[in-house]
């Protein structure tokens, strides 16, 4: 077996180690890695709980050189739930420990900063465990985003961890927007501060190839390690086509991000690759799931209950943990309320549009565009649907900026054909991929994309914006609909266009055969597995291996 080990901040195989889909790929991808021959340990921070919940045997304690002094971690081995051959080590240290979280939003005048700190101990936990004889020496590390830049770094620079060198060196990039950039110098949360004698050390031109392009005066972790790794990952083809090419917000396109000529030095080298993300197909397919979506069509609410139970079920939980209820919160169960009263009469809504994500720019900057009388794309979108389904609803599960979560707040309290649940719960999430007729992703970049194919293969098509992972999986017109566009405006005017011509359809024949076509369709782990092993790892190409 080759050993490869996985340097990540997050995954889903533990509980409480999710915030994003990076977490997703973390637990997937070592059972799709072993059946070709390849060990795929995971090592991450423990965060002050995870070494506690999961049972795990220390191995021993490390020493690095940190702020100039020395800092001790305990180094930790669990058993991964499902792959007893494959380890989950945790570094555990108190600036880990950060009351349960993963990461920590940071004040606006230092971003990234209590992050940042924690990652730079974290890459040289790393660094120390890896050549310490406590754990298996890998046959390669596979970096994954930002917080393993500090890695790299040492890996490059740093005499005592030269021998890493040795090990060959993959980074997969989950999203290129947030690259961790902060201070070179004067600043506590700054790579000075951090490595004071590394620093010193550094040579101009080692300088020059882990700042910031736009903040010459920043370290930027994510660009040190896309320049300083072997091979550069991003996690879909088009994905990896975009970042090659500068951003345009004006255009309403986000490319490389700055960051864009360090990756087309990487393309001419052969060294860039593109490969999408997976998604697990249970054995056992839980039958019924497009019966429900008829059967909303043709009126019978009982399928709705579902919705509407676990729904109230998932705020009941948010509410019990705060001495207070939110008015985002209210406004929902009242909806909800009126839902119910609504089933009892055969009057529910018949047409049920859903959404699932991180409320931020990236998901929310097109549905939040205002043309010049000042209506949102998600106005205009309410009213179309409302037109055409007087008891239409459109239910948006998701937490982030506050200021979106605001809007979705005042729009839910003004239209009543908005369903706003401002949270995170998997079994409600699972219950809006069953029952929705229609899935709206309408990202401005999309590295990959995960919940496009969530709901897909329960069935329901799904609208999405023409880039990245969403343009690769979703076909237009067979299995969804894709609309494009050359800036917010057209990218706006486009999703209202798709989106009338799209809902005269749902219902009818064709709908059906477009639904079925959906829960077909195959993103397997097994076959990006087998990129991994010839274009990242570079396995000879075996009968295991090919395509």
């Amino acid at each position: 077996m080759k050993r490869v080990l996985m340097v990540a901040a997050e995954n889903g195989a533990l509980k409480g180690a999710k915030v994003g889909g990076m977490a997703d790929v973390i637990r997937d991808l070592p059972g799709a890695l072993y059946p070709l021959g390849v060990c795929s340990n995971v090592i991450m921070p423990s965060y002050g709980f995870l070494h506690r919940q999961e049972g795990a045997e220390p191995l021993g304690e490390l020493v690095v050189d940190f702020y100039g002094q020395p800092h001790w971690l305990t180094l930790y081995r669990a058993s991964h739930p499902s792959l007893p051959e494959v380890n989950l080590f945790l570094l555990d240290h108190p600036l880990f420990d950060q009351g349960g979280k993963i990461y920590t939003p940071g004040a606006s005048d230092r971003p990234f900063a209590e992050d940042a700190n924690k990652f730079a101990l974290f890459c040289l936990g790393v660094a120390k465990a890896v050549l310490s004889g406590l754990m298996p020496r890998p046959d390669h590390l596979h970096l994954h985003d930002w917080h393993c830049g500090v890695l790299a770094l040492l890996r490059a620079f740093a005499p005592e961890y030269a021998a890493l060198q040795a090990i060959p060196c993959v980074l997969s990039i989950h999203n290129l927007a947030i690259q961790g950039a902060r201070p070179l110098t004067q600043e506590h949360s700054s790579l000075q501060a951090w490595l004071p004698g590394l620093f010193a050390s550094l040579e101009r031109d080692a300088l020059n190839q882990v700042i910031d392009p736009r903040y010459p005066q920043c370290f930027n972790p994510l660009r040190a390690a896309i320049v300083l790794s072997d091979r550069v990952h991003l996690v879909s083809p088009s994905y990896a086509q975009e970042v090659l090419c500068p951003s345009s917000p004006e255009k309403g396109f986000i490319g490389g991000e700055g960051l864009e000529a360090d990756l087309q030095q990487k393309q001419q080298a052969g060294a860039l690759h593109g490969i999408l993300n997976g998604c697990e197909y249970p054995s056992n397919k839980r039958s019924g799931q497009l019966s429900k979506r008829q059967a909303l069509l043709r009126g019978n609410t009982d399928k709705l209950l579902p919705l509407i139970d676990r729904a109230e079920q998932a705020i009941g939980g948010w509410l019990c943990q705060t001495p207070w209820v939110r008015s985002v919160d209210q406004q929902a169960l009242l909806t909800l309320a009126r839902l119910r009263r609504l089933s009892e009469f055969q009057d529910a809504p018949r047409l049920l549009l859903t959404s699932v994500g991180r409320l931020t720019d990236q998901k929310m900057a097109i549905l939040s565009y205002r043309d010049q009388q000042g209506i949102s794309t998600l106005e205009h979108l309410l009213k179309l649907l409302a037109e055409h389904a007087p008891n239409g609803l459109m239910a948006i599960l998701g937490s982030g900026d506050q200021v979106i979560e605001a809007q979705l707040a005042q729009l839910a309290g003004r239209y009543q054909n908005l369903l706003f649940i401002n949270g995170f719960d998997l079994p409600l999430s699972d219950t809006l991929y069953e029952c929705g007729n229609l899935f709206i992703m309408p990202s401005s970049f999309e590295p990959c994309g995960i919940s496009q194919m969530l709901a897909m293969r329960a069935g329901q098509p799904c609208l999405v914006h023409g880039v990245g992972g969403l343009k690769d999986t979703v076909s237009h017109g067979e299995d969804g609909f894709v609309f494009y566009g050359d800036s917010l405006a057209e990218q706006s005017s486009a999703l209202l266009d798709i989106l009338a011509q799209t809902l005269p359809l749902v219902g009818k024949e064709t709908w059906h055969g477009i639904c079925e076509k959906a829960s077909q369709k195959r993103f397997s782990w097994g076959a990006s597995a087998k990129r991994y092993c010839q274009h990242l790892y570079c396995l000879p190409a075996s009968g295991a291996l090919s395509d």
